[in-house]
């Protein structure tokens, strides 16, 4: 891959950080929930955003 644009470099970053913010906002819906079922479905969707953050960030690399 050729190297990214200040442009592209800034709309990662923005979604780095977006990404980062729902990894830790559905974490911490898992662990208040009292609904086991509702927890692990906040669990999941925490681990699909840091999944989407891991392969945003591997782009910088």
């Amino acid at each position: 891959m050729g190297q990214l644009s200040e442009k592209e470099l800034s709309l990662i970053n923005d979604s780095l950080c977006e990404e980062d913010l729902l990894v830790k906002k559905y974490q911490l819906l898992s662990q208040q929930s009292t609904d086991s079922e509702m927890s692990s479905k906040f669990q999941q969707i925490s681990q699909r955003h840091q999944k989407h953050y891991n392969s945003l960030y591997s782009l910088l690399g």
